[in-house]
């Protein structure tokens, strides 16, 4: 393990987490690890000098928990890639673009995110939404095994037949709520030859798509994964299909773009080109198990915000909602509003609130709700305190909305 303080050259590039709000945020050290041991050795440096502690992969979380003002874990280190027929083992630091590209040569992937950057660890803890969602279903559904370092140092292996409850705790319930993650095994899949494309509209045409849209992208086959972005300049549906078929939006006259020259890796990486982006955005997201009204849509289309719709249904909802943590299996869609400013974002999600679902995703954590603990868990809450008072008795990874705490 290397620690780092505040007086190393690298210092400030490491603590600041992928997303702006949070730079501010100065921990007491930074533990880089490249192995189990470097973890258990900073965990143990945690304990003797009663720093709280914060693993970090990726650092994208929206409410900030990858990040700390006491010892925060780098474990970008760890992310070696191994390949064992279907089964892909990947290091809890990895990030998706090196996961995908590592993949890729063996012909292989996992259903998981497009932002190149996200940490996988945090990403499978939470569920996991992707391009390939809809067809094998939450990047924790592809989960075979995890090894897990406790607050204690005490390392475990876990999966469906060792510490169980552990292994389905894992799948779903958010990232940094049980110990550190540093390696993960995953059921692969053939990376599928599939086309990019990008539809688009003028923003006057944003109600006409949204109705088009909700009533066709949650019922379309498992290949097609269609989402939909309204900015205040342009609408969006883009995704990827092995057939483009896209139902009533065809006849709204869309510009389109379609590619079929690109590797699965390439058409991930297509989606977050130019996408650098050092302003302060802030987000509330829901889901929904009914259409949005077309008055309700007039409404949101006023409020000021960016809103990004994403498709649930096929293999996502084919799954038991207690089979894993993750208890959203009847959704049709997430609805996230997106805004510089905060105040505007909260306008927008009160519009459409009355007509979610109730339910939050666990990567998608929100300060202002009341009553966390159902918008993530659902009826899987009272199992994962549970399992956090087992494998967490002293409540070390704690935040905001964590396991353990009150609701």
């Amino acid at each position: 393990m290397e620690l780092i303080g505040a007086d190393h050259a690298l210092y400030d590039v490491l603590r600041k987490p992928a997303l702006p709000q949070y730079c501010d945020v100065r921990p007491r050290a930074i533990a880089r690890c490249a192995s189990a041991d470097d973890v258990i050795e900073a965990l143990a440096y945690a304990r003797s000098t009663g720093l709280s502690v914060a693993p970090r992969g990726g650092g994208h979380c929206f409410a900030g928990r990858s990040s700390t003002t006491g010892l925060l874990l780098d474990l970008s280190a760890l992310s070696a890639i191994s390949v064992d027929g279907q089964r892909a083992t990947i290091g809890g630091g990895a990030r998706l673009a090196d996961v995908y590209r590592g993949l890729e040569q063996y012909g292989l992937t996992i259903p998981a995110g497009c932002g190149p950057t996200v940490g996988i660890a945090g990403l499978t803890s939470g569920g996991g939404l992707g391009l390939l969602g809809r067809r094998y279903g939450l990047t924790c559904d592809r989960l075979v095994a995890a090894t897990v370092v406790l607050a204690d140092g005490t390392v475990f292996r876990c999966d469906a037949e060792q510490d169980a409850d552990l292994f389905w705790a894992l799948r779903g319930s958010g990232g940094g709520q049980f110990g550190v993650v540093t390696e993960l095994t995953y059921a692969a899949v053939p990376s599928p030859a599939a086309i990019r494309f990008n539809l688009t509209w003028p923003r006057d045409r944003a109600a006409d798509v949204i109705a088009a849209w909700q009533s066709w992208a949650p019922d379309a086959p498992d290949e097609m994964t269609a989402s939909l972005s309204v900015t205040a300049d342009v609408v969006r549906v883009f995704g990827a299909c092995v057939r483009p078929d896209f139902g009533d939006l065809g006849s709204l006259g869309p510009q389109a773009e379609l590619r079929d020259d690109l590797s699965w890796a390439e058409l991930k990486s297509s989606f977050s080109e130019g996408d650098s982006d050092d302003r302060i955005q802030h987000s509330k997201s829901e889901f929904f198990q009914r259409s949005l009204a077309r008055a309700t849509v007039d409404q949101l289309l006023e409020a000021g915000c960016e809103l990004n719709f994403t498709a649930m249904g096929g293999a996502y909802n084919r799954v038991p909602a207690d089979a894993t943590a993750f208890a959203h299996r009847a959704e049709r869609f997430l609805l996230e509003h997106v805004s510089p400013g905060r105040d505007a974002v909260r306008r927008s999600w009160a519009l459409a609130h009355p007509h979610a679902s109730g339910h939050v995703y666990p990567n998608f954590p929100d300060p202002d709700l009341t009553d966390w603990a159902t918008a993530y868990y659902g009826t899987n809450y009272p199992r994962l305190q549970k399992i956090k008072q087992t494998y967490d008795p002293g409540g070390v990874f704690h935040c905001p909305q964590t396991l353990g705490g009150s609701r």
